[in-house]
């Protein structure tokens, strides 16, 4: 079975934010996903505020997600970004429910 950068993002929703446990997906913290020719999973990011404390705890389960995928840690890379900004705007309707907004 091929693997889609649709099927990555889908397995990214089992990955929770350790303060608030909504799905990093529904929080809109995943900005990008891309499997280049090389296999290797780019997944651009960003964290709800600058100097969260969490983001190697969010890493580690994002890989580990992917790895079971079938991908290797070494062809997993993620960068972390702030350019957009994270907003409330970006969260899933899911998520906003969830947390009352």
């Amino acid at each position: 079975m091929k693997i889609t950068s649709k099927k990555i993002k889908e397995a990214l929703t089992e990955v929770m934010d350790p303060e608030l446990n909504i799905s990093i997906v529904d929080l809109g913290l995943i900005y990008d996903v891309h499997i280049d020719k090389t296999k290797k999973v780019k997944i651009s990011m960003t964290l709800t505020t600058i100097g969260c404390p969490f983001f190697s705890l969010i890493e580690q389960e994002v890989k580990n997600k992917i790895k079971t995928l079938g991908f290797e840690e070494k062809k997993i890379e993620l960068k972390l970004t702030f350019e957009p900004p994270w907003s409330m705007d970006r969260m899933s309707a899911r998520a906003k429910t969830i947390l009352g907004i």
